[in-house]
């Protein structure tokens, strides 16, 4: 007997604004290029990468590319994109570098 599988889709489990900016933050944490535009890519798909790449003023196709894993997104495209998303990016000093 085999078993039958599905491709796992994260997209599908953010439901809310809340757990979709969790995801991107924690990305954002991490610093990680790879790991930010798959977050936001995957935040993209769970609100529709269609309209989304619409708000953000590029197409869909190009937005795919650059939110892919091995993708690497312009400044103005990650802009875009987060206010597409109506989130924002802020920072904050890293609490390691107030002690010095």
């Amino acid at each position: 007997m085999t078993i039958e599988t599905v491709p796992f889709d994260a997209a599908a489990y953010l439901a809310s604004p809340e757990a979709q900016a969790e995801l991107i933050a924690d990305a954002l944490h991490t610093g990680d290029a790879a790991y930010i535009a798959n977050a936001i890519g995957v935040v993209a798909r769970a609100r529709g990468m269609s309209q989304i790449a619409r708000d953000a003023g590029v197409t869909r196709e190009a937005l795919y590319k650059a939110l892919s894993p091995t993708g690497d997104p312009r400044l103005s495209t990650f802009l875009g994109v987060m206010k597409a998303l109506n989130m924002e990016v802020t920072a904050k000093p890293v609490e390691d570098a107030l002690a010095e």
